[in-house]
């Protein structure tokens, strides 16, 4: 059993499987009016050193939800943020709690809090991973498109840690995945390489955006500057802008494509107020499921069900 969710490569198909269905059957749950328990008396300490909004209050959400308890630290009011040595918070809260949901900058960060703690540790996002995003998406598409293995999934703009987490995602579900990144804003080569020699599907990176997009049935982007980044986002609007998704590029994916967008979007920056607002978007349900999955994520994280 894994005991952390620091990144999707460790786990396997049939784990992540079941965090896909066990969010789809609570999801259906909740819709229905039935009221979750599965955590009661059960505690989590959200230590987040980035800002957040869908990420803290759907982790929150769904603890509430299951009948739990939450404890949220940002970086001034905890000693992450003044020099306690990871290994001691770690081991002192997991005396506290049933589990850590960390937001961080490294991915080392969150690597070392897992190691020493006694009680999961969830990557609710490193400058490296957002692992839980990605299953949320990855929820939404199955909703939206159905099978995965037969669908085009394609990323469009900076290899980031969502770009990451999908590679990653495409290598472990089996689906393909094509990705049209700037040159120099590639995914991490160390994940993308080890993602592609573990992959049953293609795993292809491309420049030109309209290739990458040509009969797509999922189109995903995100902004050109993550947090920590503000210093270069003027430099990155003149490098990204051939790859804004507008209506123009969309006519070139499937007819009946959907459009995913993590949020919060740079609206007429990497996606225009159009495509957000059309149709195919779907990132309104993208968001709600996110805190379906971290329902799943808790409850079997904090359960031992994995």
């Amino acid at each position: 059993m894994n005991t952390h969710l620091l990144a999707l490569q460790d786990f396997t198909r049939t784990q992540l499987q079941s965090f896909l269905d066990r969010a789809a059957v609570l999801k259906k749950e909740t819709q229905d009016g039935l009221r979750h328990q599965q955590l009661a008396g059960r505690k989590i300490c959200m230590l987040f050193e980035k800002p957040s909004t869908r990420t803290r209050v759907s982790f929150e959400a769904a603890m509430y939800e299951m009948g739990g308890q939450v404890i949220f630290m940002s970086a001034k009011e905890s000693q992450l943020g003044r020099g306690e040595p990871l290994k001691d918070t770690a081991r002192v809260l997991a005396r506290y709690v049933d589990a850590l949901v960390v937001r961080t900058f490294g991915q080392e960060v969150a690597e070392e809090l897992a190691h020493f703690s006694a009680v999961p540790v969830i990557n609710a996002l490193t400058d490296l991973h957002h692992p839980c995003q990605i299953l949320s998406d990855i929820m939404t598409v199955i909703e939206q498109k159905g099978d995965l293995s037969e669908l085009k999934i394609v990323w469009i703009g900076d290899g980031n840690n969502m770009a990451n987490s999908w590679v990653q995602a495409a290598s472990v579900l089996g689906f393909s995945l094509t990705l049209a990144c700037p040159t120099r804003y590639d995914p991490d080569p160390a994940i993308l390489r080890a993602a592609q020699q573990r992959a049953e599907k293609p795993i292809t990176l491309l420049r030109n955006p309209a290739e990458a997009i040509q009969n797509a049935d999922v189109v995903n982007v995100d902004v050109w500057a993550s947090m920590g980044q503000e210093d270069e986002a003027e430099k990155r609007l003149d490098v990204f802008q051939p790859y804004q998704l507008n209506q123009a590029l969309l006519e070139h994916a499937a007819p009946d494509a959907v459009v995913l967008h993590c949020l919060p979007a740079h609206r007429d920056e990497e996606i225009t107020e159009e495509v957000l607002e059309g149709s195919q978007c779907v990132a309104f349900d993208q968001a709600e499921n996110k805190m379906h999955m971290h329902k799943a994520i808790l409850e079997y994280l904090i359960n031992g069900m994995v």
